[in-house]
C-alpha cells in the first residue's frame, strides 16, 4: 500500500540565485532511489508550518505518491537570505528555483507549482519567465494585478488587507529581520500592539505616516503602495493580466464567492482562456469557486452562512484534485481530468455544485435592475425599490456622507485578521439602518431566480466634494428579514475614468460611475427579494475618502459630502444582473 512508502524529508536544502543570493527549502520525497516529478512551493510564510495553511498540500501525501514536493521560503523571509520585498524578485528567483528543483538528481526534471494567496503571486510571476521545465500550476485564491485587485479596487486603497497583511508578515519573520537589522524587539511590541488593536489602527492618519511598519527595512512596500495609488509603473512590471500572451502552462485556479482575489481568479482563467502563449495553455485552463472567504480551510460555514456539507473542500478530497491535476501534468496520466468542463461552481441559495463549460455563461441574460424611490431610500424602512422597469420622473435620493463616521465594514471579502473583521456571509441590517445607507429591494420574487457572473452598476451621482467614494453591495434578503451580503464594489470617483490619471470632479455635477462588483453565483429562492445597497464608504475594507481632494496618505482634514443620486429617465441608475434561465 503507497501508506507504507517510507519518506525522506531533507530540510533547509541551499538553491543559488543568480545573483548569489541563497533561498532554502524542505524536500519531502520517496525514501527510495529515483527521479519524481517535483511540486514546488515558493511562500514568504514558515515553510516548518507549511502543512496547517490554507493553501497547503499534504507533503508526506504527495511524496507517497511519487512527488519530490518543495517547500521554499522566498527571498528574505525565515532563513532564506536577501531582503524581502513584495513581488520584487519572484520573477527571476521562480526561474531559477524551478530550473534548480528540475536539475536536482532525484527530479524527473518537471515540475508543477501550487499554493495560495502570495504563494500564488509567486507561481504566476515564475510562468512569466517561462522557464523550461515548469510544466503545470494550481493557484489558488490570488490575484491578476497587483494594483487592482489586490492593493487597490476601483481605486479606492485596501486599506484592511494592506495594513493587516504587512503588520501579521512582518511579525511572523521579525526573527529573521533582527538578525539582519539589529535588535527589534521594541518594533516587535509596537507592531503586536497594532495587531491587537487593529480598530485603532486603521484609523490612523495620514496613511503614509503610520508608525508601527516604518522600521527601516521592515515593511517599505506598504508604503510605497501609498505612494503610488495609481496604476503606473511602479504595478505594470508585476501586472499578470498584461503577460497572459507570454505564460504558456496550464493553470488550475481555485476561488471563493467572498476571497478578497475573487476579480482576480476569474480574470487569469478568462484572460488566459483567450490569450494563452499555445493551445495547449489555453485549453488546459480550470476554474473552481466555492461559497469560500480568504484565510482559512474551505468549509462549509462562510460568515453566518453554513452552505452545507457538499460546500466543505474536505467532502470531495480537494489535495486529491490537485494531486490528479498534477499526475496528468507531470506524470502524463491520462485519468480524464483535462477532459471534464473547465469551470466548477458552486451555486449558493441552491447549495449545489455545478460544472460548466465557460465563463462567464454562454447562456445568460444580462438584465439591468432599476434604481426607484419617491426620494427616500434612506435605511432599509425606506422607499426604495429595484425592478427591470425602466425609471421615469423620480425625484432623487441623497444623504450626507461624513468619513468621521464612516459606514462600517462587515463581512465580504476580508483578509487576514478574522477576530478583527470577519470575512463572508453576513447579515447586513444594522449597516442598512443608517441613514447614509441607501436601500432598493425588489419585491418577494415569485420563482426562484439564479444570478450567476459578473455583477456591475451604473450610477449617476453628484457630489458636494471635489472627490469622493461611491460603494454598492448586492445582498440576497430572506423572507425572515436577513440580508445576506453576496459581492460588493467601490469607485473613487477621480478614478471614474481611468485609474491611470487622476481626475477631480466639479461639485454638484452629475457624473455617470461604473461600479464593479465582480462576480457572484446565487439563487434569489422564491420569496426573497434582491436588494442593492448604496454608500459612500465601506471601512476599514477600504480607506475613507477625505472629500478634500488631497492626495493619498496626505489625510490631513476629513470632510462631509452631500451626495446625491438619481434614477431617472435621463440618468437611470441600475444594477446590471446575470440571470440564467431555469
Amino acid at each position: 500500500m503507497v501508506e507504507s512508502i517510507p519518506i525522506r524529508v531533507d530540510q533547509n536544502v541551499p538553491s543559488r540565485m543568480r545573483d548569489g543570493t541563497t533561498l532554502y527549502a524542505d524536500v519531502y520525497r520517496p525514501e527510495a532511489p529515483g527521479r519524481y516529478p517535483v511540486i514546488l512551493t515558493r511562500t514568504p510564510y514558515d515553510k516548518d508550518n507549511y502543512g496547517t495553511r490554507v493553501d497547503s498540500l499534504d507533503p508526506i501525501r504527495a511524496a507517497r505518491e511519487g512527488y519530490a514536493v518543495v517547500i521554499q521560503n522566498v527571498r528574505g523571509r525565515y532563513n532564506s537570505e536577501g531582503e524581502f520585498y513584495t513581488f520584487m524578485n519572484e520573477i527571476e528567483d521562480g526561474y531559477d528555483t524551478v530550473e534548480w528543483a528540475a536539475a536536482q538528481p532525484w527530479s524527473t526534471g518537471k515540475v508543477g507549482m501550487h499554493g495560495g494567496s502570495y504563494v500564488g503571486a509567486t507561481q504566476w510571476l515564475a510562468a512569466v519567465s517561462r522557464p523550461p521545465h515548469l510544466v503545470a500550476i494550481f493557484p489558488s485564491i490570488t490575484s491578476h494585478d497587483y494594483y487592482e485587485g489586490w492593493t487597490y479596487q476601483g481605486g479606492a486603497f485596501q486599506l484592511n488587507f494592506a495594513l493587516n497583511w504587512s503588520l501579521s508578515l512582518s511579525l511572523a519573520n521579525l526573527e529573521n529581520l533582527s538578525r539582519s537589522l539589529g535588535d527589534l524587539a521594541g518594533e516587535g511590541k509596537v507592531m503586536a500592539e497594532a495587531f491587537d488593536h487593529l480598530h485603532d489602527a486603521v484609523g490612523f492618519l495620514p496613511l503614509k505616516d503610520y508608525p508601527a511598519l516604518s522600521a527601516p527595512g521592515l515593511a517599505p512596500y506598504y508604503y510605497d503602495w501609498i505612494k503610488h495609488p495609481e496604476n503606473d509603473s511602479y504595478w505594470h512590471r508585476w501586472n499578470i493580466e498584461d503577460r497572459h500572451h507570454a505564460i504558456q502552462v496550464p493553470a488550475y485556479s481555485m476561488g471563493g464567492w467572498y476571497d478578497i482575489f475573487l476579480g482576480g481568479t476569474i480574470r487569469n482563467f478568462v484572460g488566459m482562456r483567450k490569450n494563452g502563449a499555445t493551445e495547449e495553455a489555453r485549453r488546459g485552463q480550470k476554474l473552481m469557486i466555492g461559497p469560500w472567504f480568504h484565510d482559512s480551510d474551505p468549509g462549509n460555514k462562510t460568515g453566518e452562512v453554513d452552505f452545507g456539507l457538499a460546500s466543505d473542500t474536505a467532502s470531495f478530497d480537494f489535495h486529491g484534485v490537485k494531486l490528479r491535476w498534477f499526475d496528468h501534468w507531470l506524470k502524463a496520466e491520462e485519468n480524464g481530468i483535462i477532459d471534464e468542463d473547465p469551470v466548477r461552481i458552486f451555486v449558493m441559495g441552491a447549495n449545489m455544485w455545478r460544472d460548466e463549460g465557460e465563463w462567464p455563461l454562454s447562456r445568460t441574460r444580462y438584465v439591468n435592475y432599476y434604481l426607484h424611490s419617491n426620494g427616500n431610500a434612506n435605511t432599509l424602512n425606506g422607499d426604495g425599490s429595484l425592478s427591470p422597469e425602466a425609471p421615469g420622473d423620480e425625484p432623487w435620493d441623497a444623504f450626507l456622507y461624513n468619513p468621521v463616521n464612516p459606514v462600517p465594514t462587515r463581512g465580504g471579502g476580508l483578509c487576514c485578521h478574522e477576530a478583527a473583521y470577519p470575512p463572508g456571509a453576513f447579515d447586513q441590517r444594522e449597516v442598512e439602518s443608517r441613514a447614509d445607507v441607501l436601500v432598493y429591494s425588489t419585491p418577494p420574487l415569485e420563482k426562484d431566480t439564479e444570478v450567476t457572473g459578473p455583477v456591475t452598476v451604473t450610477l449617476w451621482a453628484a457630489s458636494s466634494a471635489v472627490d469622493t467614494d461611491f460603494t454598492a453591495k448586492l445582498v440576497d434578503l430572506c423572507p425572515c428579514g436577513g440580508a445576506i451580503n453576496l459581492t460588493d464594489g467601490i469607485i473613487r470617483a477621480r478614478y471614474r475614468e481611468s485609474t491611470t490619471q487622476a481626475k477631480l470632479i466639479q461639485p454638484d455635477e452629475v457624473y455617470e460611475y461604473k461600479i464593479d462588483l465582480w462576480a457572484t453565483s446565487n439563487v434569489f429562492k422564491a420569496g426573497h427579494s434582491i436588494r442593492l445597497e448604496i454608500s459612500s464608504s465601506n471601512f476599514p475594507r477600504f480607506d475613507r475618502n477625505p472629500n478634500t481632494g488631497s492626495a493619498l496618505g496626505e489625510e490631513t482634514a476629513l470632510r462631509p459630502a452631500s451626495q446625491m443620486v438619481l434614477h431617472n429617465s435621463r440618468y437611470p441608475s441600475c444594477v446590471t444582473l446575470p440571470v440564467i434561465p431555469s
